[in-house]
């Protein structure tokens, strides 16, 4: 059961994100821009630059929903200028440089999705000098929260579940990143931009800001909320602010302290975080004067790191394939030009008939590595 064309349905049904996205576009293609639109989906960003005027589109996307988007295209008459790639952006090559590149990889704090990824790569290896982007720039809104209902779900773990103590769980759930939908009466405070990144230059590999946070009314702190602001193009922004009566359908973002604590209307509550988003791990720090509270959070301590895993990062580990890794290091082995996708099902069962004892077995392994690793 597939669920990708539900989740696709929300975002083309999603009025605020469309007409944010259709503006940008129109202001920055210009007639006869090539355009590369990044994780493409349903095509219908690369559809709208068409609309503006692009020559050529080149549309990148990795999942099955690529085969949808070449019939919308087709439907809407603009085959004859795009160019459907199915793969992980950093993996295509492209024929020409590109003027735009266009994405919807933002998620709740902003970069989640690996917008600074998929840019980084793209303005090295695809984009023309002086070329654009869209989004052009990404701002990580924070403001203090007073939702007990919220810390209550990092609480569940403390609740013995069946008469059972649970209680190693909280470490992780108190420095762990939950997407959520606010509400406008949870926040405490007003919010500030703690963090922002420029994504037509190359950010640092470590983002770090720092807020001071007023509280507006006497409550209780719970942690932090999170949004982002995008620049998609001069003049025009995209939000998923739960105080932005236009915003898209995306949720926030809820980062926890590990107590609540009350404060009063005007206390100051010092904001540090830090994001280094290639290792996808942030780190906030909320300290509270008046309460002489001060939390220290990281999603560093909120990963789950089995026993295994760690031997296996070691540096003096010396690593060796088990069988499954014999079998696909066969399978790589034989796609050498020379034996069709039948051949290779045949010869991977027959090697291996302990891992695979029909061909159906052997097919589905052979479809891993051709979807990945083959041309």
């Amino acid at each position: 059961m597939s669920l990708v064309i539900d989740e696709h349905r929300g975002y083309v049904s999603d009025l605020h994100r469309l007409a944010a996205y259709e503006a940008a576009i129109s202001s920055v293609v210009r007639e006869g821009d090539v355009v590369l639109d990044l994780a493409s989906g349903t095509g219908i960003l690369g559809l709208l630059a068409c609309r503006a005027g692009a020559s050529r589109l080149y549309s990148i996307d990795d999942g099955g929903v690529i085969a949808l988007a070449r019939k919308i295209s087709c439907t809407n008459g603009f085959s004859d200028r795009t160019t459907f790639l199915k793969g992980f952006s950093t993996r295509v090559e492209l024929p020409e440089p590109v003027d735009v590149v266009v994405a919807d990889q933002i998620y709740g704090l902003g970069f989640e999705a690996g917008i600074i990824e998929c840019f980084a790569d793209a303005r090295r290896r695809f984009l023309k000098p002086g070329g654009r982007f869209i989004p052009e720039s990404i701002d990580l809104h924070l403001a203090l929260l007073d939702d007990a209902a919220l810390f209550a779900q990092v609480q569940t773990w403390a609740s013995n579940p069946c008469g059972f103590n649970f209680n190693p769980a909280l470490e992780t759930a108190a420095n762990s990143v939950y997407m959520v939908k606010l509400q406008p009466s949870s926040l405490l405070s007003s919010s500030a931009a703690a963090v922002s990144f420029d994504l037509t230059h190359a950010p640092a590999k470590l983002l770090r800001g720092e807020v001071v946070l007023q509280a507006a009314r006497a409550g209780v702190a719970h942690g932090l909320g999170g949004w982002f602001n995008a620049q998609l193009a001069p003049g025009i922004r995209m939000t998923n602010s739960p105080l932005c009566a236009e915003r898209i359908n995306r949720p926030q973002v809820y980062l926890p302290i590990d107590s609540p604590v009350p404060v009063n209307q005007g206390d100051s509550v010092n904001v540090r975080i830090s994001i280094a988003p290639l290792d996808n791990l942030a780190t906030w720090t909320v300290e509270i004067p008046s309460a002489e509270r001060l939390y220290r959070q990281s999603t560093f301590k909120g990963m789950l790191l089995p026993e295994e895993d760690l031997l296996r990062a070691r540096p003096d580990f010396v690593p060796r394939l088990n069988r499954h890794g014999l079998a696909r290091q066969a399978v790589l082995a034989l796609c050498d030009g020379s034996r069709s996708r039948a051949q290779l099902e045949q010869e991977l069962a027959t090697r291996h008939p302990d891992l695979f004892p029909s061909l159906t077995d052997a097919s589905n392994s052979v479809s891993q590595v051709l979807g990945k690793y083959v041309e």
